[in-house]
């Protein structure tokens, strides 16, 4: 192993972990909102109960969400020092403006949720619940902004020293893949917290606690639960044409596509020999050229027209990719069976279904989990698609020795986090919105 792999290891464990907490945290404020929202026009105690509780749950999903993404931006400076110097023009600004328009306004008014509920008028407070939501979904634009720059750079001029020079803010901030990547990553987060609300509540229905205000969450969970999962299918089919027109052979890893052709099949599972160049698998004739542009003869690109050095990991990206899209078709098929239940009037009694809900809130994780990693392993060896490969980005006086230390300190520390973050979500849990 050397220093560049685990540079790339101790990034990759870092963002990882990192991602599971803002992956909640959009969410949870848009269930917030609507709560209060509702408790704003009905002054429904149920809607009170459940804004308090899910404000003090993201209270603690954000405190855990800055301290690791603190630590993630710092290693720009530390392991990918040439990658910092070479695009600091363009990443400063979209950084800087991550910070100062989004996370103060975001962390400033989730105080007033979680402090000030007896403080503020109902009109103020619920000000302030639109406010966090959106300034956490401001501060998640700015992001993607970076990572979608990365991915189809635009807005730059690369100078004769090898810098990369910002020529245009807003044709660096709109390039090619923002909008979309945002939208697919936004929606993931909604999903996300349908599913936490929905397995929480149903957790509270199955064991009899919290009377109406439980049934209440329930409702509001399922019905985001339905909903949210279908959006992202259109999403995810939307980002996936962006990904075969501005990035082909990360595309064809994504299915194992070798060879340039018409009428390519769609796996549903597999396996990819890359030794051979061979994928083998359940798949669906012709129907990877249908989604692409609704036509079964369209023609996709294969690995094979790029060089072979510029190819990613294509197993790994593969069924990384597949896992995301497994654990999607899964969630539309329960979300949906749940608002089934819920308009025929069986959802309390269908204990079976109220016991499995709980057991689905790690699933929207692992499918953000599989699906970043597709995208980022997809996009290899490129740290800057096309421009800067990642192996030359890498810091020059960080040795092999000193990045393995912190990574093996890191994943220490990230543990003992992981497991606080667990134990004092379940107390909010086991208190509930009655507290």
């Amino acid at each position: 192993m050397d220093a560049v792999f685990l540079a790339r290891l101790q990034f990759a464990m870092t963002i990882g972990f990192h991602f599971l907490f803002p992956a909640m945290t959009l969410g949870t404020s848009g269930v917030i909102l609507i709560s209060e929202t509702l408790y704003l026009v009905k002054k429904d105690e149920r809607y009170r109960k459940i804004t308090d509780f899910l404000a003090r749950l993201l209270g603690l999903i954000f405190v855990v969400g800055t301290a690791t993404g603190i630590t993630m931006e710092f290693s720009f400076g530390t392991n990918w020092s040439t990658y910092s110097r070479v695009v600091g023009d363009v990443f400063g600004p979209l950084l800087a403006a991550e910070g100062v328009i989004a996370f103060f306004l975001e962390s400033v008014f989730l105080g007033v949720l979680i402090f000030a509920r007896n403080k503020v008028s109902s009109r103020v407070y619920w000000l302030s619940a639109f406010l966090v939501f959106l300034g956490g979904h401001l501060s998640a634009f700015w992001i993607i902004v970076a990572n979608a720059w990365m991915q189809t750079p635009a807005g730059y001029e690369m100078l004769a020293n090898g810098k990369i020079m910002l020529t245009s803010f807003a044709d660096a901030v709109f390039n090619p893949s923002t909008m979309v990547r945002y939208f697919h990553t936004v929606m993931a987060s909604w999903m996300t917290c349908a599913m936490m609300v929905a397995g929480i509540a149903g957790y509270y229905v199955y064991k009899g606690l919290h009377g109406e205000t439980g049934r209440t969450m329930l409702r509001m969970g399922i019905v985001l639960f339905a909903i949210t999962p279908l959006l992202q299918l259109g999403l995810g089919h939307m980002h996936a044409i962006e990904v075969i027109d501005r990035q082909p052979e990360k595309a064809a890893a994504l299915e194992g596509h070798f060879v340039t052709a018409k009428g390519v099949p769609l796996y549903a599972l597999g396996w990819v020999d890359e030794k051979n160049e061979k994928t083998c698998g359940l798949y669906v004739p012709k129907f990877l050229s249908f989604l692409y542009n609704f036509d079964f003869n369209s023609e996709i690109k294969g690995l094979r027209d790029f060089p072979k050095e510029n190819w990613p990991p294509v197993n790994l990206v593969f069924q990384t990719y597949h896992i995301m899209v497994g654990i999607g078709m899964l969630a539309i098929v329960l979300g949906l069976l749940g608002a089934w239940l819920l308009w025929t009037g069986k959802l309390y009694q269908t204990k079976w279904y109220l016991l499995i809900l709980p057991l689905l809130i790690p699933l929207p994780h692992l499918a953000h989990e599989t699906g970043w990693a597709a995208a980022e392993i997809g996009r290899q060896p490129w740290i800057i698609y096309g421009l800067m490969k990642t192996a030359d980005a890498a810091s020059v006086v960080v040795s092999k020795g000193e990045i393995l230390f912190s990574l093996i300190m890191f994943s220490l520390i990230y543990t003992l986090l992981f497991v606080v973050f667990v134990l004092i979500f379940w107390k909010i849990v086991r208190q509930g919105p009655a507290v």
